[in-house]
């Protein structure tokens, strides 16, 4: 009997081991255990929680056969697929071929046309048509000017987002600002990619692609042009110049204006005009004629009297 009071009320001091002591003491998950004896009383391992059963398997030989199938399918057409591929870049190549030549021939009769004028007109008259021909841009120029170059930006994430977005690329709407302050600046004639501008040009985009009165250009893009001194100065404070630059360096697209010596510019082509033409007056009424006859001097409803 102990000679502490307070100790027989309260019974017998213990210990708990704490987590540590027990992780130690313990170290493999009762699972296990239960897995041994399992194991020891059966005398074959505990099974997976899933199995292949008869189903499951004709699933299987069938998705096989499928990929199967559609790889044969896949291999089979490929030379099919190839050789239509190049049988269409083939005919893109002689249709270029063929506009470039039917080009260069329009450029040489161009030349003989506007020989045989002047020898026709001579003089004061024929220095005034060419005058008047390469202010419209129907007349080839040369001259002094300045060249801006547009590109698009290199591969690579977008500078913006820092996703796999795609290259920033040069858009139509550039081209048309660089061009109408090209313009501002002074220039008396402009060419984008070699193509003429005139009153009546248009820059335009179909999808990707850009288009200069109808004719597609591709980057890198050359905006020339030939004009007085100190044009280029002009262009630098003009606002398409501030933002292409401003654009260029958040966005990586290429941008640079640098001067040019003798430079020069193609015609461009024939325009196409068209006239006006008086609308065909409506046929009057009878009533309506009745009652234009009666004053002698009323137009008729339609609008068409005299």
């Amino acid at each position: 009997m102990s000679d502490d009071p307070g100790q027989s009320r309260r019974g017998p001091r213990g210990f708990t081991p704490d987590f540590l002591t027990e992780l130690f003491r313990n170290p493999l998950d009762p699972g296990y255990a239960d897995a041994a004896a399992r194991l020891a009383k059966t005398g074959r391992a505990a099974r997976s929680g899933w199995s292949v059963g008869p189903i499951g398997l004709v699933v299987v030989v069938l998705l096989g056969f499928l990929f199967a199938v559609a790889y044969r399918q896949t291999v089979a057409e490929e030379p099919g697929r190839a050789q239509a591929r190049s049988g269409l870049v083939a005919q893109i190549k002689q249709r270029q071929g063929e506009t470039d030549a039917l080009s260069t021939r329009a450029e040489e009769l161009r030349e003989e046309v506007n020989r045989q004028r002047e020898a026709a007109l001579g003089g004061s008259h024929a220095a005034r048509l060419r005058e008047l021909e390469a202010s419209t841009g129907l007349g080839r120029v040369r001259g002094d000017g300045v060249v801006v170059e547009l590109a698009d930006a290199p591969a690579g994430q977008d500078a913006l987002s820092g996703t796999d977005a795609g290259p920033a690329q040069v858009i139509y709407l550039d081209l048309q600002s660089v061009a109408n302050d090209l313009w501002g600046a002074g220039a008396e004639a402009i060419a984008i990619n070699g193509q003429r501008l005139t009153s009546t040009s248009t820059i335009r985009s179909a999808g990707q692609a850009i288009l200069v009165d109808f004719r597609p250009v591709t980057g890198p893009y050359e905006v020339s042009a030939i004009g007085p001194d100190g044009m280029r100065e002009r262009y630098e404070a003009s606002g398409s110049a501030l933002t292409m630059r401003q654009v260029a360096k958040v966005t990586g697209v290429s941008f640079a204006v640098r001067d040019a010596d003798d430079l020069t510019l193609p015609a461009a082509p024939e325009p196409r005009l068209r006239y006006a033409e008086p609308a065909v007056s409506p046929s009057v009424s009878s009533s309506g004629a009745d009652e234009s006859s009666g004053s002698g001097t009323s137009p008729s409803p339609s609008g068409g009297g005299r």
